[in-house]
């Protein structure tokens, strides 16, 4: 007596549907770790940013806070303005003297360098350039005399390139009021820091390219406006 098998297998439009189906969960579940991924890149790019941007102010308020009011008329290459100015500024950097410590900064633009980029302002005495740095300058000599070199262990650095290359783009500052009678003043201080890459960055520094111009890796580029106001000659020594 003949048996005939039972046992039966899929067809081929089963076999295709079926890896057609995993092809797209497969597809999806790359999108989405992509997805997540430029998210996670993005965040901690503006995190670093914005870190960044607060222990700078904060730094900045501090040392104003306990500095006797002073003179921010900009020190130029073409203006020395007042031998007591303590704002030195140039295409490259700056330098704030605040009492016992000195501010100092090279731009973005100047670190990067390239064809047109402004010269490097700040060097240590190392030869490294100075990205943004507080500096041990009692004697104020740093403002006094603008192309004094800075000892490198005298300074603290409070932007450092980390990941993402951060960098200053902008800083000004102006006295909006001053009080003689109490020896008070209040000074506004405008900065921008952020990444820098300068490809993805906008001809000005001042902010990030959209993706329609396809630059590339938007994720990792980010750029934030500080405004702070600070007074000097606080009696209370920081308020």
């Amino acid at each position: 007596m003949n048996h005939v098998s039972s046992i039966k297998g899929f067809t081929l439009v089963e076999l295709m549907l079926a890896m057609t189906f995993i092809s797209v969960l497969l597809v999806a579940i790359a999108m989405t770790t992509i997805q997540i991924s430029n998210i996670y890149n993005r965040g901690i790019t503006l995190r670093e940013v914005n870190q960044s941007g607060r222990a700078v102010s904060a730094d900045l308020q501090r040392s104003i806070a306990s500095s006797t009011p002073f003179d921010v008329t900009p020190k130029t290459d073409n203006s020395p303005a007042t031998e007591a100015s303590k704002y030195v500024v140039r295409d490259g950097g700056g330098r704030l003297c605040l009492g016992s410590y000195t501010y100092a900064w090279n731009y973005g633009s100047a670190l990067a360098g390239g064809q047109g980029a402004p010269v490097v302002y700040n060097i240590f005495s190392d030869g490294q350039p100075v990205r943004f740095s507080k500096v041990a300058d009692p004697s104020g000599v740093l403002c006094a005399e603008p192309e004094t070199v800075i000892q490198r262990d005298d300074a603290t650095d409070l932007i450092s390139s980390g990941d993402r290359d951060l960098a200053l783009h902008h800083f000004t500052i102006t006295k909006t009021a001053e009080d003689a009678n109490i020896g008070q003043a209040l000074y506004a201080i405008s900065m921008t820091i952020g990444t820098n890459n300068q490809a993805q960055l906008t001809t000005n520094d001042a902010s990030c390219r959209p993706p329609a111009e396809e630059v590339g890796a938007e994720n990792y580029c980010s750029v934030n406006q500080f405004d702070i106001v600070a007074r000097a000659g606080n009696r209370s020594g920081g308020e």
